[in-house]
């Protein structure tokens, strides 16, 4: 099911106002893109779409990664496919853009994957 744009826009109001809201949609995006279900890493790569929308822009970011803005939106739509080295460059990117540095957290898994945020993130 699409969106309404009204939905969209809403979500990236409160991203550019909310800095929890914003660092929310970036860490449950990664979050979900590290799990096995292929479903939630589609949800996940959506997430981090509006982020990166909501902030510093698939041209900005582009231009940062020397990268076509179309290869980024490419990469994080439902279908998109990232190369790790890709992924990881945008990350680390975006971790610069927000100030912060997020580190993963291995743990026994207890039940079904949950999707509350596993990273611990240091404020820089």
């Amino acid at each position: 099911m699409a969106l309404t744009r009204d939905f969209r826009e809403f979500t990236m109001e409160r991203a550019r106002k909310d800095p929890k809201f914003r660092l929310h949609l970036l860490l449950d995006g990664i979050e979900m893109m590290l799990s096995a279900d292929e479903e939630d890493m589609a949800v996940g790569k959506l997430l981090i779409r509006d982020y990166i929308n909501a902030t510093i822009g698939f041209q900005v970011l582009a231009k940062q990664l020397d990268k076509k803005p179309e290869s980024l939106m490419r990469m994080f739509s439902t279908r998109g496919n990232p190369r790790l080295d890709s992924l990881a460059a945008v990350i680390r990117q975006l971790q610069v853009h927000e100030g912060i540095h997020l580190t993963v957290k291995a743990r026994k898994a207890v039940g079904p994957p949950s999707h509350q945020p596993r990273q611990t993130v240091r404020q820089r």
